[in-house]
């Protein structure tokens, strides 16, 4: 085996620059798998932390009457929480409204979260009692559509529990930034407190979101969705992308695999005394075959050990430091941030290394297998068979 290897590297190193642009086809459809598989999954780790943190929470029990794909069910969709039975549970109010910004009318949901609660990241602790308009929070995007800034003053329409139409000043207390639009986009925030107060529905909720991860089983008016059922639609995307990768991926290594399977025929047809001087010196027909197998696997050898040199200091430096797609990534309706870090983990690394190994090993052996029919003499004499 250690002569198997002394040898196929000699060929390779004496095959000069045919061997290393090889090399680096294979090297660039290696570093483009890793690439791209490793921002999906940093893509993928930033959306579901962002949508736990800001909407998702461990859970959610949603009120039976809720439909978070009909505006219009959340009309009826609230219920009394028993606040004994709701340890851990956060309560989200939700409502139908509208506001008036400079003489506009645009329409909202005005959503209520108490004060003190921890578990999602609307800035809610920020909107302190004031005299006159009640203090509301909103997103980044909504203000620059709703053309708000801090400290305005606008007009709220709603419902409350009886269905009649109400109305009041609000002021804008608060402006956050967030990847999650669910949240940010024809979205008012406000406390919890005086969402109950202005509606007449004290101790109610739309949603009950969990700090922790709950029992997989709903009560009364309730429903239970766990945060795996939740995070779905994410899940869904980045598989849409993968899938569409995949084509990529295909594409990439098949150039290179072409280029090794050539190589590999043009070195049975050209190196036929070669294999002969091989076999009259003792070696068997599958030691020979896997010489050559040998020396098309080593491509990829050669490929990850260059592919190491480029992509330790550039995927690092990547993962630090991000990549950049612009704000209007925002606006994609999933939680996709203005910048990206890819993750790169051991089993990213693995398979990658693996797919173009095993790969590059194959299309090698295909075209050595005909030494095993090849006639020692014949081939001493450089005739093909």
């Amino acid at each position: 085996m250690k002569l198997s290897f002394q040898l196929a590297f000699r060929n390779l190193i004496g095959a000069g620059l045919r061997t290393w642009l090889i090399v680096g086809i294979l090297t660039f459809t290696f570093l483009v798998i890793l690439f791209y598989n490793g921002l999906l999954d940093g893509w993928n780790l930033q959306a579901k932390r962002d949508a736990i943190n800001w909407e998702f929470g461990y859970g959610q029990f949603q009120h039976k009457d809720y439909d978070p794909y009909d505006p219009f069910s959340l009309q009826n969709a609230h219920g009394v929480f028993d606040a004994r039975n709701a340890q851990g549970l956060t309560p989200l109010l939700m409502r139908p409204a509208s506001i008036f910004p400079n003489g506009r009318m645009l329409s909202v949901t005005l959503k209520g979260l108490p004060k003190n609660q921890r578990q999602l990241k609307i800035p809610v602790d920020r909107l302190d009692k004031q005299e006159g308009a009640i203090p509301v929070a909103i997103g980044k995007r909504m203000a620059k559509t709703a053309k708000l800034s801090l400290g305005d003053e606008i007009s709220l329409r709603w419902r409350d529990k009886n269905g009649t139409f109400d109305a009041e000043n609000v002021k804008v207390a608060a402006i956050f930034n967030t990847t999650i639009s669910t949240v940010d986009q024809g979205q008012i925030w406000m406390r919890l407190e005086d969402l109950w107060r202005i509606t007449g529905m004290n101790n109610e909720a739309t949603i009950m979101i969990a700090d922790q991860p709950m029992p997989d089983t709903s009560f009364k008016d309730w429903n239970y969705v766990n945060q795996e059922k939740l995070l779905q639609n994410i899940n869904n995307v980045i598989e849409i992308e993968r899938a569409s990768a995949r084509i990529i991926y295909f594409i990439l290594l098949a150039i290179a695999l072409l280029a090794i399977f050539d190589t590999q025929v043009l070195s049975v047809f050209r190196r036929q005394k070669e294999i002969g001087t091989y076999i009259a010196l003792g070696m068997t027909k599958n030691e020979v075959t896997g010489l050559f197998t040998l020396e098309g696997s080593m491509y990829s050898l050669f490929s990850m050990f260059l592919g190491t040199l480029i992509g330790v200091p550039l995927f690092g430096y990547l993962s630090q430091k991000g990549i950049s797609f612009g704000a209007f990534t925002a606006d994609m309706g999933i939680g996709m941030g203005d910048r990206i870090y890819p993750s790169f983990s051991p089993s990213l690394l693995v398979s990658s290394a693996l797919i173009v190994i095993i790969s590059a090993t194959i299309v090698s052996f295909i075209p050595a297998r005909k030494i095993v029919t090849m006639n020692p003499i014949d081939a001493l004499k450089g005739k093909l068979q």
